[in-house]
């Protein structure tokens, strides 16, 4: 029997905001189950298993960080762009710390290939074409700027800059910089 009111949406939101509570990895169908006040079988009538949760909050999480990534974007180009595209990261890990780890789950190659994630390469490569670079180099320029993204806002929700000056706002100003110097002066292979 579905209980009234309970949609695969309305679990998935509800599956966003426990991860952003508890973390990610904890969201489970059960802890859902626990959330609404009802028996874990009941949600299997909305959701195949705690994979398909995880994977329906890592979608929406791809396509929340995508929809605000388009809109800080928008006409803005070089280190400009660089720099609006990198805070989106950050602000959304910030704010949804369970979404933002959701966004790097691993997903099979129909669902990805299906998924924001590939609005999320087409901005990057987009930022990249201000800098001129081509192919390969290109692919290695997305590598990198994921790589420091991601590392730095995982380091800095960890806690790791937290015990030493200068504080970690001015260092992410210099991390850009540093990047948009990178990017510009890209060394030739």
């Amino acid at each position: 029997m579905v209980r009234a009111g309970l949609t695969p949406e309305l679990l998935t939101r509800a599956g966003a905001e426990l991860a952003d509570e508890v973390g990610f990895d904890q969201v489970t169908v059960s802890a859902l189950a626990r959330r609404f006040d009802v028996r874990t079988a009941s949600l299997y009538s909305h959701l195949k298993s705690s994979h398909d949760l995880r994977t329906r909050i890592a979608l929406l999480a791809l396509e929340e960080l995508a929809d605000r990534a388009a809109d800080a974007l928008a006409g803005r180009a070089g280190k400009d762009a660089l720099v609006a595209f990198a805070d989106v990261y950050r602000d959304y890990a910030r704010a949804h710390p369970g979404r933002y780890a959701a966004a790097r789950y691993r997903l099979d190659p129909e669902t990805a290939a299906a998924s924001a994630g590939v609005r999320h390469a087409q901005m990057t490569r987009a930022i990249l074409r201000g800098y001129d670079l081509t192919e390969p180099d290109q692919t290695h320029a997305v590598r990198l700027l994921g790589s420091v993204f991601h590392g730095y806002v995982d380091l800095e929700l960890a806690g790791g800059f937290s015990h030493s000056a200068p504080d970690s706002e001015q260092s992410w100003s210099r991390v850009l910089d540093a990047l948009d110097a990178t990017l510009r002066n890209w060394p030739a292979p």
